[in-house]
């Protein structure tokens, strides 16, 4: 997945499915070496370019079709022979061996939360319960070198966050370790974002909180099986830490910390960062407590973040399945705001295009946009195919 660093506008779902690529091709270019997602992103540009369809019969194309999309000759080459059906047939078998299943950019599956950030990951790897993406989520990351009061604080806040929010973290050594530990048998649960593939346990010694995450909760990677694990990886994991999530709670980072980098991160998508307060002369708080100055909101316990998401969580603690069944049996549009309750109104006559929405509604496209994801989160729609929704 490697290539050189460039400048490449993101690419909307709806313009990746108007160059009628397949899940199976993109799936193809992602497991291609030396094929990253920037090249993936210019050949949907030059697919869009082309007009509707013009990728529909990318397992036809020829080296030198590859190559006018601006890949050099050893990167065709390689999409030529991971396209054919013998390669197909190879990746589906170790798809299905190591129990992995895969979600698409192009799926309907695909968590809304990473269509908001400027990089998402054009294929997802899992393990585990698939519909905890579906939950509003939260963040705890912090340092791979916890203290007792560290772990102990984590495992509380993240015992807490679950009860009426999905816990998301990367699976380290540490801080990350204690939030999945303190949310996994919570009824919101935790999902865990790896550097490497789903296959590829690391660090070792969190073998036996991997296997109960593939029991009760979610492993997550955009990596493909056999990836050599390496240090660039990282950053790529932490972006989808904080993309899955509302927010990101730090707890005891140093000023090098690679929490840091999920924090910046989550500024940059315009989510909001939380602090747990340490001591300020320890050298593991005193990157965190930095976030302090820049705005971040302190945290003692869970209610601090509940208090911030009052607007889009469930009222009291319970199960998620529990609670869907009671929402269907409540008034149609009860804890809606005046613009949801419009849009899912129009919604109830019959399914509608968001073009169709933003003509009818009168609303810009990014305020629509902002209130279909809050009604996709509240569970009160569907997104189909084409970018048309429906009422659930």
């Amino acid at each position: 997945m490697e290539e050189k660093r460039e400048q490449v506008r993101s690419v909307t779902k709806s313009e990746a499915l108007f160059t009628g690529i397949t899940r199976e091709a993109l799936i193809a270019l992602h497991e291609t070496d030396g094929v990253g997602k920037l090249s993936i992103a210019n050949i949907l540009l030059y697919g869009l370019s082309k007009g509707k369809g013009a990728l529909r019969f990318a397992f036809d194309f020829l080296a030198g079709d590859w190559r006018d999309m601006g890949l050099h000759a050893k990167q065709a080459a390689s999409i030529v022979a991971n396209m054919r059906p013998e390669a197909v047939e190879r990746r589906l078998r170790k798809h299905e061996e190591r129990g992995m299943r895969l979600v698409t950019y192009l799926d309907h599956d695909y968590p809304e939360m990473l269509f908001q950030i400027s990089d998402p990951p054009w294929v997802l790897y899992y393990r585990g319960n698939w519909e905890l993406v579906r939950n509003p989520a939260i963040a705890i990351v912090g340092t791979r070198l916890a203290t007792g009061y560290g772990r102990k604080v984590t495992e509380d806040i993240a015992a807490g966050c679950a009860q009426r929010m999905t816990v998301v973290s990367g699976l380290a050594r540490g801080i990350d370790a204690a939030a999945h530990s303190g949310a996994l048998r919570a009824p919101y649960g935790t999902i865990a974002v790896l550097a490497g593939g789903v296959d590829h346990i690391y660090p070792p010694e969190n073998k036996a909180l991997y296997h109960d995450l593939v029991e009760q909760g979610l492993i997550v990677s955009e990596i493909p099986p056999d990836t050599i694990l390496r240090p660039g990886l990282f950053p790529l994991r932490n972006r989808i830490i904080a993309g899955l999530s509302y927010g990101v709670i730090v707890v005891e980072a140093a000023k090098e910390s690679g929490a840091l980098i999920t924090a910046d991160l989550a500024i940059g998508y315009n989510r909001d960062v939380f602090v747990v307060p340490g001591q300020i002369t320890s050298p593991r708080s005193i990157g965190a407590l930095e976030y302090l100055r820049k705005g971040a909101i302190p945290v003692l316990d869970e209610t601090d973040v509940f208090r911030a998401y009052s607007y889009i969580l469930p009222t009291k603690p319970g199960n998620p399945e529990a609670e869907e069944a009671s929402k269907q049996t409540s008034m149609p549009t009860s804890n809606l705001t005046s613009d949801e309750a419009l849009i899912y109104n129009f919604l109830l006559d019959q399914p509608f295009s968001i073009d169709e929405l933003t003509i009818r509604s009168g609303m810009t496209f990014g305020h629509l946009h902002s209130v279909l994801l809050s009604l996709l989160i509240k569970r009160r729609i569907h997104q189909q195919p084409g970018s048309v929704y429906t009422v659930l």
